[in-house]
């Protein structure tokens, strides 16, 4: 296969790229560095700087690469500067790829995995959350990908576009080479661990009197290295089940075609932190500050229709999720 990875310089992206091409498949990264890096890009990748609204150039690469697949997961991820700047959100993650999939249209590639989130589900009515669970986002960031999903859908029914939305919960961890490097960082492993090395003066925990049993946030965590391993998988899945989209008047069902990525299981914000000490050797500060609104006490998925395609994650253990995150961090910590 040849693959056009959109925002292929960033952190999940990259990890894709690799597992990608030590599988022997083309890769072309296609990303504007806007949060990406290019040295993060693996060698042996064909890699085109550009802009995701840039249908011309991005049809111009699909023939000239002869590009059979796209994985898109160029996007902004920050639910708190999606609440101060929707339009930003719902420009870069819904409007700009429609050009995308209209160059996907006039060059004739119909495979499409997209780099979804659990955000479109808002709050969550039950524990673990199914693909069909009803989507209700809080926030302009999962209003962004909801939109996206439902744009895919109605090509699914218009144009015979073939696609899977990836549902990821929590992206951890790093390989060898790649791991984790936004800028600024929010999620909260790295921010734990930057507190270990005394870059933060505290890592705060909002709130610690959920309905858990230590008082603090539950959210399901799953290896990079296994997120881009499903994306393979959904990709060559496509051709098993995504046949064509039941037309009439009713709106398409976004569950079909829809996969949930998580590990199935929980681990606490008190339990990210007693990890990171046990793995760095190093006490971390903390702070416990209010709430968040619209945090909920437990995200967990259920990722029943991923496995029956044959995913299995392998680095499921919060202690190898981030032993690889620590290890990445050292390592570039000493170039």
């Amino acid at each position: 296969m040849s693959i056009l990875i959109t925002g292929g310089a960033g952190y999940i992206g990259a990890v894709t790229a690799e597992v990608l091409l030590e599988q022997g498949h083309e890769v072309v990264v296609y990303d504007n560095l806007s949060h990406g890096f290019r040295d993060a890009v693996p060698q042996g990748a064909h890699f085109e700087p550009g802009e995701v609204a840039d249908g011309e150039k991005i049809e111009f690469l699909l023939r000239r690469y002869q590009v059979t697949g796209v994985m898109h997961f160029a996007a902004w991820i920050e639910v708190g500067e999606s609440m101060r700047d929707p339009g930003k959100y719902l420009n870069n993650n819904f409007s700009a790829p429609l050009a995308l999939l209209e160059a996907m249209r006039r060059a004739a590639v119909r495979d499409f995995v997209l780099s979804s989130t659990a955000a479109v589900y808002g709050l969550p009515e039950s524990v673990p959350i199914r693909e069909d669970a009803a989507l209700r986002p809080i926030n302009p960031y999962g209003l962004s990908k909801l939109m996206l999903e439902t744009a895919l859908a109605w090509q699914a029914r218009s144009h015979g576009l073939r696609y899977a939305a990836l549902r990821y919960f929590n992206a951890a961890g790093a390989t060898r080479e790649r791991g984790e490097r936004h800028q600024p960082e929010s999620h909260l492993i790295p921010l734990v661990m930057e507190a270990a090395l005394g870059r933060r003066e505290a890592i705060e925990i909002y709130g610690d009197d959920y309905d858990t049993p230590d008082g603090t946030c539950i959210r399901d965590y799953i290896h990079v290295r296994d997120l881009a391993e499903a994306h393979v998988i959904a990709l060559r899945q496509l051709a098993v089940d995504a046949g064509a989209e039941p037309a009439g008047p009713a709106a398409p069902d976004l569950a079909r075609r829809a996969y949930n990525l998580g590990n199935g299981r929980g681990f606490s914000v008190r339990e990210v932190i007693a990890a990171v000490e046990r793995i760095s050797g190093r006490k971390v500060p903390v702070r416990i500050a209010p709430r968040r609104p619209g945090d909920p006490a437990r995200l967990i998925a259920a990722a029943d229709k991923m496995l029956a395609a044959g995913w299995r994650p392998r680095y499921a253990e919060l202690e190898t999720i981030v032993e690889s995150a620590w290890r990445r961090l050292i390592a570039r910590e000493a170039r």
